[in-house]
């Protein structure tokens, strides 16, 4: 029997929204015959397809990153916006990808409001600069009476966009990156872009790059060089990683977020070595705007694409076992509330994404779509520590022996209620789960199948989703559940 311990008096943190945040990027099929198609049958007469806008409502996003990702080092704005007709047709290197530019700036933006998402906008530090990413902000948020808002309400859109959030770049330590550039580099423009964007808006919010995932060879060194340039510029340091399972480990895979969870805290240990060395009273905190399950091991690299139109790139689909991870993943997160404030599910359509679709056909929810649904919907406003004793542990090649179970609480004072979020990392073992509680059992719900390997398709969209579960009670003060192999949960009380 394990043991789980939650009470309101011991907090993590305050929980930000933008932690359920995702990412378009123009890759793939995310953009065309994702989010725009203006043939499709239920498109709107912006050309926005209304079967994937429910269900980005329903996955419960509340900000999205635009418009990359590796495509942003590449992309001149200026392109997307403008009448339709005289918009270029590009080669994007990133993706070595036909770009029509029929969807850019303010398709983009009306696009954020149709679905009640807050934007985070990239710049172009790659093959562009500061005198270009100024440009960008001066015709998203600046009203009318000069050149470039001017150009914006030309192009029909009267009032100022307000994007407050905005990414100096995109993985700029990557050599695949258009632009790339060295720590010493990227520090010195992204520390002269930031000031100068802070010129026309001092009260932005900014995120500088750090490394595209922990395995880099400058991990660590990479965030300390560029925040000893930027630090009293920007606000957030970014964090990207992605997860498969390697050479068939299953195990590991199933305790991916072990791995999450040091990226973490080495970030924050970094960022507050450099906070030390400045004597500042500024905490930076960490924007994970790049995660997700992607079997990078199948993807032939960006030079093994042949130039193509708009087709279909790392179309992944998801497994039960894959949604596991992805709600273990969205714990670790929660678990890390204090420092994490913003964080991207990439992506959001089609590419590596929780949402598919077939063009000019049908639109549906991939497994991982139900564990962030459900961890949008129910987590409240104060993350909560948790601690479990007893249970299983695991033995993995990847990050030795660890606890089975892996867990994080929310609490809303307003209401009373409890959610706690649980995953039984254990491929083998059911666990058997007490929870002391003062209040009631709303409804446990889980996600778990026999069939750990199960898909969701256009033909069966629900093969996997999430349970209520039957034997779960409250007696005499003690919650008990019943957790198997391998499966998500989130408990409410009350």
């Amino acid at each position: 029997m394990a043991r789980l311990i939650v009470d309101p008096a011991f907090v993590v943190g305050a929980l930000d929204r933008r932690l359920f945040g995702s990412f378009v990027e123009h890759m793939g099929r995310c953009v065309y015959t994702g989010i725009y198609e203006p043939g499709h049958a239920t498109a709107d007469p912006d050309g926005f397809r209304q079967d994937v806008l429910d269900l980005v409502r329903e996955l419960g996003v509340t900000t999205i990153r635009y418009p990359g990702g590796n495509f942003v080092s590449n992309y001149d704005w200026e392109d997307g916006v403008g009448p339709k007709d005289q918009r270029p047709r590009r080669l994007d290197l990133a993706w070595r990808a036909i770009e029509p530019n029929q969807f850019g700036t303010d398709e983009f933006m009306a696009w954020s409001r149709k679905a009640e998402v807050a934007p985070i906008w990239a710049v172009n530090l790659g093959t562009r600069g500061i005198k270009e990413a100024v440009e960008l902000l001066e015709y998203c948020n600046l009203p009318a009476g000069t050149e470039l808002p001017d150009r914006r309400v030309t192009n029909g859109n009267t009032e100022p966009y307000g994007i407050k959030v905005w990414c100096l770049g995109n993985e700029m330590d990557g050599p695949w990156q258009i632009g790339h550039k060295t720590a010493e580099e990227y520090a010195r423009l992204a520390e002269e872009t930031a000031n100068a964007m802070r010129r026309v808006e001092p009260e932005l919010e900014l995120v500088a790059c750090g490394s595209s995932n922990a395995s880099m060879p400058t991990f660590g060194e990479w965030e300390r060089v560029v925040l000893e340039r930027t630090y009293d510029l920007v606000d957030h340091i970014s964090l990207h990683a992605y997860y498969e399972p390697h050479d068939g480990d299953q195990t590991s895979f199933l305790a991916a977020s072990e791995e999450m969870d040091r990226m973490i805290s080495e970030v924050v240990a970094t960022a507050d070595h450099v906070k030390a060395l400045k004597r500042s009273n500024k905490e930076i905190t960490l924007s994970f705007d790049e995660w997700n399950v992607w079997r990078q091991e199948e993807f032939p690299g960006e030079l093994g694409l042949g130039i193509r139109e708009v087709s279909p790139l790392i179309e992944d689909t998801y497994t039960v076992d894959d949604a596991v991870v992805v709600g273990s993943l969205l714990i670790t997160l929660l678990r890390h509330a204090d420092r994490v404030k913003i964080a991207c599910l990439a992506q959001l359509v089609n590419v590596i994404a929780p949402i598919r679709t077939e063009p000019d056909g049908r639109a549906w929810r991939q497994t991982i779509f139900h564990p962030f649904a459900l961890t949008a919907r129910y987590a409240g406003p104060t993350v909560l520590q948790t601690a479990v004793t007893g249970g299983p542990s695991v033995d993995t090649a990847a990050f030795g022996r660890i606890p089975a179970l892996w867990s994080t609480a929310t609490y809303d004072e307003k209401t009373g209620e409890t959610a706690i979020f649980v995953v039984n990392r254990s491929e083998t073992d059911k666990i058997d789960l007490e929870i002391p509680v003062s209040g009631r059992l709303i409804e446990h719900l889980a996600l778990s199948d026999d069939d750990r390997r199960a898909v969701n398709t256009a033909d069966d969209p629900d093969r996997v989703v999430p349970r209520h579960v039957d034997g779960t009670e409250v007696v005499d003060g003690i919650c008990t559940a019943t957790l198997p192999p391998a499966s998500w949960h989130v408990i409410r009380l009350n």
